[in-house]
């Protein structure tokens, strides 16, 4: 009996703390609220041309590419997107000066942007980013681009070689959007 007595007795007690507890009602409506914007980032494309097949290009042109590019093709992404930077990163150790152009297309082919990277010979690696969004060019330009055409001119002669050891050209491209998705 005595330890039935102590048990309603503690019972009781516990009762009494949880009716003066210090907590706050818990409010299940703030995941209204929660924004979440993750920033999602990819490789675009990657390019190396030895200078041996830069001297041996026709005309000067020693690339010319169209790539598809489907980033907004989604209209979640196209709808969400906030901001965006492309970053490109170039370096030339070969003895040509080379006009590199990267032209982003719309689905009927007509050019919304243009690029030009004037690489002198030979150059380290040197880096750009173009914003897209607040404080830099329009999103409009990335929401309506279908294509991406990368094109490269030799603008020195076609024989002279470097001192490298493995002279060449190379690019890198990364783009990295910020999404809101609330």
């Amino acid at each position: 009996m005595k330890t039935r007595l102590l048990f309603w007795f503690f019972l009781a007690l516990l009762g009494l703390f949880s009716l003066n507890s210090c907590s706050e009602e818990l409010d299940f409506d703030q995941a209204e609220d929660l924004q979440v914007t993750p920033t999602v980032a990819t490789s675009l494309f990657y390019l190396e041309t030895p200078e041996a097949e830069i001297n041996s290009a026709p005309a000067g042109s020693f690339i010319s590419e169209v790539f598809e590019f489907e980033a907004f093709s989604e209209d979640f992404i196209a709808e969400n997107v906030l901001e965006g930077t492309i970053t490109y990163e170039y370096e030339n150790s070969t003895s040509k000066e080379i006009q590199l152009n990267i032209e982003f297309l719309d689905a009927a082919g007509e050019v919304l942007d243009v690029e030009q990277f004037p690489v002198d010979a030979p150059s380290g690696a040197v880096q750009r980013e173009v914003l897209y969004g607040v404080g830099g060019k329009s999103l409009d330009i990335l929401r309506n681009t279908t294509q991406i055409r990368l094109s490269g001119a030799n603008r020195g002669d076609n024989t002279s070689t470097s001192s490298a050891s493995e002279p060449k050209f190379i690019l890198r491209s990364s783009a990295a959007f910020r999404l809101q998705l609330q």
